[in-house]
């Protein structure tokens, strides 16, 4: 990696600092509001060094767009090697406490797919909007005392992209269509 200088790593790191303290503020402990972390957050929020945090939004990114992201916005360069630890230490928290969703276009895309995309979740979307506003306050909480409702309603989703398959044995399994069993 290698580190912007002048304003621009003033700014960039002025927001990723505030990024992080969303994360904190949201639940995620020590590993989920690292640097890393916070930088996932603003490239799925598309919000750059200088853009308001009302400004946020919900663009679709894989892992690789994430990096770029990163690089253009905020000048900050990870190793291409770099994206499983970004998926390992971030990206998939995320998804599983809910701020994220995965393949919201094709919730039927294989789970091993290069085409893999995630998303904020629009509720998270709204709480981060009002980030350092009279606002925030009273949405944090709101989104707080709905977070294990959101997290069923997105697991029940992934669950209903499975496939039920009854093995020879009478036993029934279901598929993701990425062809993996769960059991």
């Amino acid at each position: 990696m290698s580190q912007p200088s002048g304003k621009i790593k003033t700014r960039g790191a002025r927001k990723l600092k505030k990024a992080m303290a969303i994360l904190r503020a949201t639940g995620f402990g020590p590993k989920q509001t690292n640097e890393v972390a916070g930088y996932v957050l603003l490239a799925l929020l598309d919000l750059g060094p200088d853009d308001s945090w009302d400004a946020a939004r919900k663009p679709l990114l894989g892992i690789t767009p994430i990096i770029d992201f990163v690089a253009r916005k905020y000048r900050l360069r990870y190793a291409p090697n770099t994206r499983e630890t970004i998926r390992d230490e971030a990206v998939k928290y995320f998804v599983e406490e809910g701020l994220l969703v995965k393949n919201p276009d094709d919730p039927h895309r294989p789970t091993n797919s290069g085409k893999t995309v995630y998303q904020i979740e629009p509720t998270a979307l709204r709480l981060c909007q009002t980030f350092k506003t009279d606002k925030w306050d009273s949405t944090l909480k709101r989104y707080l005392s709905t977070r294990e409702e959101i997290k069923r309603e997105l697991k029940r989703e992934r669950y209903i992209a499975r496939i039920p398959v009854r093995l020879p044995s009478g036993r029934e399994i279901t598929l993701s269509p990425g062809g993996r069993i769960r059991l």
